[in-house]
């Protein structure tokens, strides 16, 4: 009978540790519709055991005002507008675009400039009409840093970061909050680029590049060195190795909101599109799917030369003596449970969904 008892208890502990949710912060550079971006939020948005506190928002792929109306508007159409928007910087620390542009004629040209793409004619205070339609929720009043360091005093040790664009909000709420960092349970980063194995443009010639730690060097820097109990890095090497057109085909006959909207907006039949940020934010739920990582002491070249922003990693017998952390850099993934996963969450209907918006017709 006691024998009886204590497999019972035992099993409602289980039962009670597995409903227990996850709390995260989604900081996104969060172009839309569709594209990874979004679909990373949808990751968070779907798991039913997640608790997203908000999603905070940095310029990157977009500028950080049209990227807010992108978020909104997804929230909208899955019925979650209980999750709150919070803008945060506009600009980078130190890095213009100004600057940029100059020094691409001394150091050469970078493959992908975000929002300081030349093509993108769009202000950075300017939204324009959203191809998905126009939000009517509003944004937070409160910006992304000081959101973030008051979740993470209301839930010490229990929130997880989740960087997905440039580092600039995190950067300001450690500057900010010297305790900050130490009371995040996890940072996760979708950025830095190791040792990518492919022929691809953007790294072919320049491995150690990658945009979301380029954009703002000082920001990933800074973010790179706090003192956090555990930081996870999805790099190129492991992004590369995924792809999102075989989930996006078996969703095609799907009638959840979430596969809808990326049947109508992701980039069907682009060869590029990997599944950048979707494959951080599932690894998160689900760490079995890194197969090989690096323990590595990672930081972001931050001289104004010809490697400004390139990614920096060292053992523990070559490393500078300045402060710097170890990060599980993600290398090789299990590709195919990354597509089980997605299909999962994308495929099913959105918990806590309250009366979502219709999807505009195509």
């Amino acid at each position: 009978m006691r024998l009886l008892l204590a497999a019972a208890l035992l099993c409602s502990t289980l039962a009670a540790t597995a409903q227990t949710p996850r709390y995260i912060i989604a900081d996104q550079d969060a172009s839309g519709p569709g594209g990874s971006d979004m679909a990373a939020i949808l990751v968070l948005l779907q798991s039913p055991n997640v608790e997203l506190l908000g999603v905070t928002v940095v310029s990157g792929d977009m500028w950080r005002d049209q990227e807010v109306a992108h978020t909104l508007r997804l929230l909208e159409l899955m019925g979650r507008t209980d999750i709150k928007v919070y803008p945060g910087a506009a600009f980078p620390l130190v890095r213009t675009q100004e600057w940029t542009r100059l020094a691409a004629g001394i150091y050469g040209h970078p493959t992908y400039m975000g929002a300081w793409n030349e093509r993108n004619k769009t202000r950075w205070d300017e939204v324009p009409t959203l191809q998905e339609g126009n939000p009517t929720t509003k944004a937070a009043d409160e910006d992304a840093a000081h959101f973030m360091i008051r979740m993470v005093h209301a839930h010490p040790h229990q929130v997880t970061i989740y960087g997905a664009g440039p580092l600039t909000n995190i950067a300001l709420a450690i500057k900010l909050d010297p305790h900050f960092a130490e009371l995040v349970q996890e940072l996760v980063i979708m950025g830095g680029s190791i040792n990518p194995h492919t022929d691809a443009a953007e790294w072919v010639n320049a491995p150690r590049h990658e945009f979301n730690l380029w954009f703002d060097p000082e920001a990933a820097h800074i973010a790179l060195t706090a003192p956090w109990s555990k930081i996870s890095v999805t790099t190129i090497d492991s992004s590369i190795q995924t792809k999102l057109s075989p989930v996006l085909a078996a969703l095609a006959t799907s009638n959840s909101n979430a596969a809808r909207y990326l049947i109508q907006y992701a980039h069907h039949n682009n060869s590029a599109a990997y599944a950048w940020d979707e494959l951080a934010a599932a690894t998160w739920l689900d760490p079995a799917i890194t197969v090989h990582e690096r323990y590595v002491y990672m930081d972001v070249n931050i001289d104004h030369g010809p490697n400004y922003g390139d990614v920096l990693t060292y053992g523990d017998n070559d490393k500078p003596a300045t402060t710097l952390q170890k990060a599980h850099a993600q290398i090789d993934v299990d590709a195919a449970r990354l597509e089980r996963n997605l299909i999962a969450l994308f495929g099913a209907s959105t918990p806590k969904a309250i009366n979502p918006a219709p999807l505009p017709t195509k």
